[in-house]
């Protein structure tokens, strides 16, 4: 028999063992099926309370080990699109510089993306710039990071693209391309040997000349030093020898000039340097008045809600200068379907998220295609590739 006090703690310890096994049940269900007020209320504020990276490694570490339900419910119709002779059953993608190392390929793939874009990704592995890099300014929904390509390199990157191009179903994978440090920033060798690395088990290729955090790699946009870098590029990847080429795109800063951007696109659009498509645009150098978060003087490339505006302009500038003719991939601040439409409307083909993505969790991605197909139906478009350049066209 039990004495009163024993009797008293065991029903403790049974009441206490159900409550939080099912509080911990109850929280691995909304975490798989991304419930998004969960993510809103209490996973998202949880992962604020760690160090910026520490969080971006969890996150990967969840993508990495498929820790949310796969979509069942395939995308709306208004949503599929083609370019590049790809099918993409939606047009919202993920941007690179959350994966890295192609190790989340399949989850992300799974919780809704349209394409996943990985790395940067340099030749040789290198460790990126000390810590502190990442840096929340949750007052501005933005991000500054300044991870200077850390990067395991091609070989371990390149085994993990393969396993994924195996599978059947699979994500779209574009391969970002990055330089080394140690290497002369004029020196074009590292993009070729990425190019010829990944050529044959891309979905795409992209050459980034745009990201602030390696010393000098922006000065690549330069008119005379673009045309030799695109020429170069595009040669090893026409001389790849595979059945299908992999569409070669160019990463492009948001901070150029009026006639930066002209001398930039008017390299593009030379037959030798017709690339297949821009990504506009990567992270920004400068810094709105109005920011009021205390990280923001850190040194470093900012994205999320500040760069919203600027990209959109780029892209709608990019859209005129091309007259249409090259395929964007617009990114920068989108965190609703009304910011992707915006950016399809300046003539972006395809979008991408990344702070968004950082800050909100996974069930941002549903909503934004939610919100996309509902918005694209109420404008009277049947289909996201009738409105692209809609509000460019004839400015």
């Amino acid at each position: 028999m039990y004495t009163r006090k024993e009797k008293f703690i065991k029903q403790l310890t049974a009441l206490v063992t159900v409550t939080l096994g099912g509080s911990t049940t109850f929280a691995g269900l909304c975490i798989w099926n991304g419930n998004e007020n969960f993510y809103r209320d209490y996973v998202m504020p949880f992962t604020r309370r760690l160090d910026p990276e520490t969080s971006h490694g969890l996150a990967v570490f969840a993508m990495k080990h498929c820790l949310i339900k796969k979509q069942l419910k395939p995308d709306a119709e208004s949503l599929s699109t083609r370019l590049w002779n790809i099918n993409f059953s939606n047009p919202v993608g993920l941007a690179a510089g959350f994966d890295k190392q192609a190790e989340a390929m399949q989850g992300l793939h799974r919780t809704g993306f349209g394409f996943v874009e990985i790395g940067s990704v340099t030749p040789k592995p290198q460790e990126g710039n000390p810590k502190p890099r990442v840096f929340r300014l949750e007052e501005d929904n933005a991000i500054i990071n300044r991870y200077g390509f850390n990067s395991e390199g091609h070989e371990a990157v390149f085994h993990r693209v393969r396993q994924e191009k195996e599978k059947q179903e699979r994500a779209i994978i574009g391969v970002n391309l990055g330089k080394n440090k140690i290497s002369a920033m004029e020196d074009v060798r590292d993009y070729v040997t990425g190019v010829e690395k990944f050529g044959a088990i891309a979905d795409y290729l992209v050459i980034n000349i745009s990201s602030p955090n390696t010393p000098g790699l922006r000065g690549l946009q330069q008119k005379a030093e673009l045309e030799n870098l695109i020429a170069c590029v595009l040669e090893a990847r026409n001389n790849l020898g595979t059945a299908n080429l992999p569409p070669l795109l160019v990463k492009i800063a948001p901070d150029l000039s009026e006639a930066e951007k002209k001398d930039v696109a008017s390299v593009i659009l030379k037959e030798k340097c017709r690339v297949d498509g821009i990504i506009v645009c990567n992270t920004t150098t400068s810094r709105p008045s109005d920011l009021k978060s205390q990280c923001k003087d850190e040194i470093g490339g900012l994205s999320g809600q500040p760069l919203k505006d600027i990209s959109t302009r780029c892209i709608r500038d990019f859209y005129r200068l091309t007259n249409g003719q090259i395929p964007i991939i617009g990114v920068g601040g989108i965190s609703s379907g009304q910011d992707a439409y915006e950016k399809i409307l300046a003539g972006a083909s395809l979008v991408q998220l990344y702070t968004s993505f950082a800050l909100q969790g996974p069930p941002v991605v549903r909503r934004i295609k939610r919100e996309l197909d509902e918005i694209l139906r109420s404008n009277g478009y049947q289909n996201v590739a009738e409105a692209i350049g809609k509000s460019s066209q004839g400015n």
